[in-house]
């Protein structure tokens, strides 16, 4: 029995070292791809007409509930009024979703549909950014406003802004610039504050005899550390940091939204849709589903995305990272306050 357990122990180790080679070898391909291609082919725009979609379900529902000869009828009825409205010169309503994570990679395919947008988009249109993020690192999601600044920026474009799910701390610092705020009854909203957790094994490595040493040049290069001895002066300067990042943030949301009492709301908490209303973080309580669907009513309402080119080794890759930092950001927001490092 044990040299069945040594040999299958055995056997199970190579096995695992294959494994992590193949991924290692698996992950170096991957790399090698994405730097050889070029720009131009990294990815494609895709747009996609909501109003078709809504259109295809009512018709199957239609024929499901209807005899065939008034689904025809009302077919052919609903199929002229289409025609008569084509003549019309109708507005457009601009879809962009973003799905945020702590470093806000989302950002990447963000800047390319605002930019795609703003090169046709004409006087009168509208762009509707649907955000679910409960934030992330301070430059990621800096980069991620700025893009929808952009839009805010252009003279006739309107920006609204859904939250159906969360919009906290870095979330909320893109949705603060939207014109119009909508939000579901019980999406969180918010947490306009800043925070920095940091380890420190100095203390572990000192009753192991093992120095580690940090050379700075300049006095404030580094402040607090996970493996030097922290000062008190180094941990007042890392407070200081934080203060300002925070003060910039405030700024950012009065900015955008300067009817905002924003020192009884940037004190790192979240609300719900309803008492985010009652705030002012937010200007009306509505799904996204129920804005387009309405939008679609008297306006083309399309969504725009950018989607990047892989071939399978990279699909796999992406897969397998996307997994591993789903599960490290669970496991983040299982222990952190509700605020995040980017306020």
């Amino acid at each position: 029995m044990t040299e069945f357990l040594l040999e299958y122990g055995l056997f199970l180790t190579k096995s695992l070292t294959v494994l992590v080679f193949l991924l290692i070898l698996l992950s170096a391909v991957a790399a090698m791809a994405v730097r050889q291609r070029r720009v131009g082919e990294q990815g494609r725009l895709e747009v996609r007409r909501l109003n078709d979609r809504i259109d295809d379900m009512r018709h199957l529902l239609m024929r499901h509930v209807l005899d065939g000869k008034r689904y025809r009828k009302e077919a052919k009825a609903e199929a002229r009024a289409r025609k008569k409205e084509g003549g019309a010169d109708r507005r457009r309503v601009w879809v962009v979703r973003f799905q945020g994570d702590l470093q806000a990679h989302a950002v990447e395919h963000l800047r390319q549909e605002i930019t795609a947008i703003l090169s046709f988009a004409r006087e009168g249109d509208e762009v509707v950014a649907c955000i679910e993020s409960p934030g992330g690192m301070v430059h990621g999601y800096g980069l991620a406003a700025s893009q929808l600044h952009r839009v805010r920026s252009r003279d006739g474009l309107k920006l609204t802004v859904a939250v159906d799910k969360v919009a906290a701390s870095g979330g909320y610092l893109m949705a603060c610039l939207g014109e119009r705020i909508l939000a579901a009854p019980f999406a969180l909203v918010g947490s306009i504050g800043v925070v920095a957790q940091i380890p420190n094994v100095h203390r572990l490595l000192k009753r192991n005899d093992i120095d580690f040493e940090v050379l700075t040049a300049g006095e404030y290069k580094r402040t607090l550390t996970v493996f030097g001895q922290n000062t008190e002066e180094g941990r007042a300067k890392f407070l200081e940091e934080l203060e300002d990042i925070h003060a910039l943030f405030k700024e950012y949301v009065v900015e955008a939204r300067p009817q905002l009492d924003v020192a009884k709301v940037a004190t790192g908490e979240a609300w719900y849709g309803r008492r985010a209303l009652e705030l002012g973080l937010v200007d009306e309580l509505l799904t996204s589903d129920a804005y387009l669907a309405d939008a679609c009513v008297e306006a083309d309402v399309l969504e725009v995305r950018w989607v990047e080119h892989r071939n399978p080794v990279e699909r796999l890759m992406h897969q397998g990272a996307e997994s591993f930092a789903l599960a490290a950001e669970r496991l983040w927001l299982r222990w952190r306050d509700r605020s995040s490092w980017t306020g």
